[in-house]
């Protein structure tokens, strides 16, 4: 006997516009719509705390990378809250006077810096003139004057230390950093046990998965780029300092900045030192220079990157280029700085949600478990204990 349509199922039914191939289609772009409505919005209130967000990421990195370190004291038989007490003291410590060092370091010569830099474009800028090889006049003085307006400008000089002006900023910064990084490290565990609480069963798997393939990103990206860093660093300045080239200490101290930001960074710095180079010692000496900064970045492509970074930065170059990109325009500098290690965390989490990353039994089993775990756990086990003797019971009877 045919069945009638009923209201739901009639010709007129609102569902009939949503199916077929155009009808799945509008829906999920509805639904990729809403997230996008839903991540800007989300990224535009982040940007107006970024005096919370930007210490709160610091902190979290910077407690990713010296967790192994905190363990390990722990695994030597060290009390837990003196292990977190002596290994966040020496983060601070190397930190600040990183920081600090920095800062003397190239607030002392910044305006060599930039008289150097201007005539090292001027130089470059007759070189290219009176060459054979045909070139147009007018774009390379657009590109000079450019170059030259933005690091004479106010902007350029004020902005290369605006943590240094806005000292307010700086100093509750990095308190609050301090703070949230000493919390990190002391209960950290506790903490990502509190918001696994609304996971159950196997997102609660992938959730601890997530939480360890994120801390192991960020953790070998910060180790790894601070070593990469430092043999930039070391190779180009100590060949700097054999060329007698003026300025080196602080041409060193900003490949090792710009070596945190990838592909541009230490690429950016070593031509700021070969132009000063080509201003102060000549052509040839400039030549050498860019020489030495091309064997350097191949022995980090080639070789470096792969050893020490292994699997941590394992997306395309693109992706990087793209969330560097994205970052500066965010947040700027400290946005370059951190859109790559977000986007490796990203692409990391992405990879164990949709099951391309099972992980390893020991990853999960040293995850903290949460307390709704546990209690289900606990309460699954005791139903199944009172089952077990209400079937004894049955069977008895």
């Amino acid at each position: 006997m045919p069945r009638t349509p009923t209201p739901q199922q009639g010709a007129d039914s609102p569902q009939r516009y949503w199916s077929g191939t155009l009808g799945h289609a509008g829906q999920r772009s509805a639904q990729i719509l809403l997230v996008l409505i839903l991540a800007a919005v989300t990224v535009y209130g982040l940007l107006q705390i970024t005096l919370v967000v930007i210490p709160v990421l610091l902190a979290l990195i910077l407690a990713a990378a010296i967790s192994p370190f905190v363990n390990w004291l722990r695994r030597k038989g060290w009390p837990s809250a003196l292990a977190t007490g002596v290994s966040f003291l020496l983060l601070l410590a190397a930190f600040g006077g990183l920081i600090t060092g920095i800062i003397f370091a190239i607030r002392s010569e910044w305006s060599s810096l930039v008289d150097q830099a201007v005539e090292g474009f001027n130089e470059l800028y007759r070189l290219l003139k009176d060459s054979p090889i045909p070139m147009d006049s007018d774009t390379i003085e657009n590109a000079r004057d450019a170059a030259i307006g933005f690091a004479t400008s106010s902007t350029a000089g004020s902005g290369a230390l605006a943590g240094i002006g806005a000292a307010t900023n700086f100093v509750t910064g990095f308190l609050l950093m301090a703070v949230v990084l000493f919390y990190f490290l002391k209960d950290g565990d506790k903490i990502w046990a509190f918001f696994l609480r609304w996971f159950h069963g196997e997102r609660l798997e992938k959730a601890r998965l997530s939480g360890a393939r994120a801390m192991e990103v960020l953790g070998g990206y910060v180790r790894g780029t601070a070593i990469v860093a430092a043999v930039d660093s070391i190779c180009i300045g100590a060949a700097l300092f054999i060329l007698q080239v003026p300025l080196a200490l602080p041409l060193s101290v900003i490949i090792f900045v710009g070596s945190f930001i990838p592909l541009v960074g230490a690429t950016a710095a070593g031509v700021l030192a070969a132009l000063i180079a080509l201003v102060a010692n000549g052509p040839l000496v400039a030549l050498i220079v860019v020489i030495v900064i091309i064997a350097v970045n191949q022995l980090e492509g080639n070789f470096l990157q792969p050893v020490v970074m292994g699997r941590t930065l394992s997306i395309h170059a693109l992706v990087i280029l793209l969330a560097l990109t994205a970052g500066t325009i965010l947040a700027g500098i400290v946005g370059a700085i951190l859109s790559v290690p977000i986007a490796a965390v990203s692409w990391a989490i992405i990879k164990v949600w949709t099951g391309e990353d099972d992980g390893d039994p020991d990853d999960v089993a040293e995850l903290p478990e949460s307390e709704d775990s546990e209690a289900a756990d606990a309460a699954s086990g005791a139903a199944g204990t009172r089952s077990g003797d209400a079937g004894a019971g049955e069977g008895k009877a």
